[in-house]
């Protein structure tokens, strides 16, 4: 799969500029409050336009839904440049390989969607079922992907964002001879 490094600098994380979709991509996992218990929620994460590539919910923390999460990123997306994860048994099991590629350290666009997905969906209702945590999280990342607007986005919801850079400018209307009308 992607090749990780070992942390490094968090400061020359800060300084970095990220410019384009899929450059960096970063995962983690957060537990949800269930009426009785927990559930897990993995996701797959685009850096530069916080778009949720991918999701899973499982009632266990084996690493196989962060595995099926990434899996589904990457044949839908393909491969980022750099991929960041945490230090937690998911990530550096032998499935998550690590080289000296590509890897930077701070999840703090996973952390904020944490909140974001806590307070403006878990915090406000207790699941029963893990059934009904994977409905309704899927409805709230579809929110959170295609309505919600980002304050680091320019009020743009994360599947704008994504979607606007990687397609191409409108012609303009030509006529037949090439002429802008």
């Amino acid at each position: 799969f992607l090749r990780r490094t070992p942390h490094k600098s968090g400061h020359a994380e800060r300084k970095k500029t990220f410019t384009r979709p899929n450059q960096v991509w970063a995962t983690d996992i957060t537990y949800l409050s269930m009426a009785k218990g927990f559930a897990f929620l993995a996701v797959i994460l685009d850096w530069y336009s916080r778009k949720v590539l991918s999701w899973r919910v499982s009632n266990t923390m084996d690493n196989s839904f962060c595995l099926e999460a990434l899996e589904e990123a990457i044949a839908r997306y393909r491969t980022p440049e750099i991929f960041n994860t945490d230090q937690g048994s998911q990530f550096t099991s032998d499935a998550f390989t690590m080289d000296g590629k590509g890897s930077l350290r701070n999840n703090v666009f996973v952390e904020r969607l944490w909140r974001s997905v806590k307070y403006e969906e878990v915090y406000l209702k207790a699941y029963e079922t893990v059934t009904e945590a994977r409905r309704s999280i899927g409805i709230y990342l579809n929110f959170y992907n295609t309505e919600r607007p980002h304050s680091s986005l320019d009020g743009i919801p994360p599947d704008q964002f994504y979607y606007n850079i990687l397609l191409p400018l409108p012609l303009a209307a030509c006529n037949d001879a090439g002429i802008h009308l």
